[in-house]
């Protein structure tokens, strides 16, 4: 009578790769989706605002309010080896069962040219190459490039095609080689001009690969400006995608500054949404400096600081 036991083994490894995705050789065959593989999102236990906590444990408010919700780790030509810190953190995130938040933050000159980032395009290549493969199989979500098609204006015309190529390679490989992420190509937000323009460049960055858009990173706006602007960008693209908008600071709305401006609230904790909406999330960490503006003129970018935490408590 002929052994059942290779059909055993088909069957466990078909279920196996249904739940993990792929092994990391080839390109991945199916889009997972990282919310059925985890179980709420993850709190980075290295974040300014959690070292802030260990090293205040008196301050019961910051600790519950910005420093216990989960927050997007942001990655950049400050992150070292990158496919190495990739790794740590999706893993460490993955053996939790939580979902991590990563944005990419390197194009060459960043954005209106504001300095840092990858040293060369073929350097930007290899860099969001090795932001994949330190992902790899692992559930994640990845926000692409704040303000890189939002402000292309800033750039002259000719440059455009390259940076959109930047922007597609990026898309192409997290599509190809991370089943279990969800992408997102940043939009800006409800002041970055027209809806169709948006769209346009959207395509041209074959948003139809990756899961959809962001609006409102590491700004101010409402989530009901942020609703309705999506739904412009939505109608623009003719359907077919997601988008997700950050929440982190836009609790009192937008006072028409993105650097440090008081009276500004937190928002709604990270959470799943009603589609088209797929998320709420913190993309910028409660008390982390724009830089050195506003209310601390002094402090750096990404630099975390009590103050402006407690001020987004408060509201004032």
């Amino acid at each position: 009578m002929p052994t059942t036991r290779p059909l055993v083994a088909f069957l466990v490894l078909t279920a196996a790769l249904l739940v993990f995705g792929r092994p990391e050789s080839g390109l991945a065959e199916a889009t997972g989706d990282p919310l059925k593989l985890t179980t709420g999102f993850y709190v980075d236990p290295a974040s300014p605002a959690a070292a802030y906590v260990r090293r205040h444990p008196e301050d019961a408010e910051l600790a519950s309010k910005i420093a216990a919700q989960a927050s997007a780790r942001w990655l950049g030509a400050w992150s070292g080896d990158v496919q190495a810190g990739v790794t740590a953190y999706t893993t460490a995130a993955d053996k939790a069962g939580k979902l991590p938040v990563l944005v990419t933050d390197n194009l060459p000159g960043r954005q209106c040219g504001i300095g840092g980032g990858a040293a060369s395009d073929a350097a930007y290549r290899t860099w969001i190459a090795a932001v994949s493969a330190g992902i790899g199989t692992r559930p994640a979500v990845v926000v692409l490039e704040p303000d890189a098609l939002a402000r292309l204006d800033c750039y002259p015309t000719p440059e455009w095609d390259g940076r959109i190529a930047l922007l597609k390679y990026a898309v192409g490989v997290l599509a190809a080689k991370n089943p279990n992420t969800w992408t997102y190509l940043d939009a800006g937000n409800v002041t970055s001009g027209d809806a169709k323009e948006m769209a346009r460049r959207l395509r041209l960055a074959d948003i139809g690969k990756v899961r959809g858009f962001v609006l409102n990173t590491a700004n101010y706006f409402t989530t009901e400006q942020s609703v309705a602007r999506g739904t412009e960008i939505l109608q623009a693209l003719g359907g077919g995608t997601h988008y997700v908008i950050d929440t982190s600071r836009n609790g009192n709305g937008s006072d028409g500054s993105s650097c440090n401006p008081p009276a500004r609230k937190l928002g709604t904790p990270p959470a799943r949404t009603p589609a088209p909406v797929d998320l709420h999330l913190w993309l910028r960490t409660p008390g982390e400096s724009d830089g050195p503006c506003g209310l601390t003129p002094d402090l750096p970018t990404r630099t975390f600081s009590p103050v402006l935490a407690h001020r987004l408590i408060t509201g004032i």
